[in-house]
């Protein structure tokens, strides 16, 4: 297929660019591609368009982020008017839509945690950056800037996914380790877990945190039974390197892909 990858909407962390890259070391066919740490699912969805798998299993920690997928799959009409709903009330709202905004933010942080206002929280935050206070409370800020992706261009983005992976995809929010354990010889496990430095405990970009030493011993298992996996796993920038590295005995082959200039590099100046 050619054109653009699609994906629903701007989140920062997704690896839809980097997606090429990562492709080149799977497999052109396998049975089915498991994502544990899926963010906005962008490797399974650009798997999917060169329809390397027969099934994909998308799963995120993040429960409202799963929602957001399994609907745009399996009923993309429903959330897009449910998006345009919330869209459109930003224009008659209060003083302005960025009031708008931290209302919609209140009633998901009070409990409210739905697809539809997860996916405006998303498309209307500052580049798609999502944030969570200690309490766990999203906590990003909108962008001033601008009034988020418009229902029209939703529809098409959802639209684009939901012909992917409608009645290939599977949904869940489990733990990764509850993940790795349905997989079998056959599968591909792409994993992005959160980076190190940034996820020791509850904190301001991940729900959850990651032990190194849990991850390791996950990745031993697959090693154990003859499981392919792929993980991106932290990086350098010039000569500073982020993270401790797997240890040696799990014999993985190591890459490294040039991602470019980061979002939050771009936040930052």
């Amino acid at each position: 297929m050619n054109g653009k990858t699609p994906h629903i909407v701007q989140y920062q962390g997704s690896k839809r660019l980097l997606a090429p890259r990562i492709l080149h070391y799977m497999p052109q066919k396998f049975n089915r591609l498991i994502e544990p740490f899926s963010g906005m699912a962008a490797i399974s969805i650009a798997t999917a368009k060169e329809n390397r798998a027969s099934q994909y299993y998308i799963n995120d920690i993040n429960e409202p982020l799963v929602l957001i997928l399994e609907e745009a799959v399996n009923s993309p009409n429903e959330l897009v008017a449910k998006y345009a709903k919330l869209w459109n009330e930003q224009f008659g709202f209060g003083e302005s839509h960025v009031e708008h905004f931290y209302h919609i933010r209140n009633l998901f942080n009070d409990g409210e945690k739905t697809s539809e206002n997860m996916l405006y929280l998303l498309a209307r935050c500052v580049k798609g950056s999502v944030r969570y206070c200690k309490s766990g409370n999203f906590n990003q800020s909108p962008d001033k800037r601008r009034n988020g992706t418009t229902p029209k261009n939703m529809l098409d983005n959802v639209f684009s996914v939901s012909r992917l992976l409608k009645g290939r995809a599977f949904f869940s929010a489990f733990g990764y380790d509850e993940l790795i354990k349905i997989a079998q010889k056959g599968d591909l496990i792409y994993m992005d877990p959160p980076y190190q430095g940034t996820t020791n405990a509850r904190n301001n970009r991940y729900l959850l945190g990651l032990d190194y030493n849990e991850f390791v011993d996950s990745i031993a298992y697959l090693d154990e039974m003859k499981i392919d996996y792929i993980v991106s796993y932290d990086g350098m920038c010039g000569d500073k390197e982020y993270g401790i590295s797997l240890p040696k005995h799990l014999n993985c082959n190591k890459f490294i892909l040039n991602a470019g200039l980061s979002t939050q590099a771009t936040l930052l100046g």
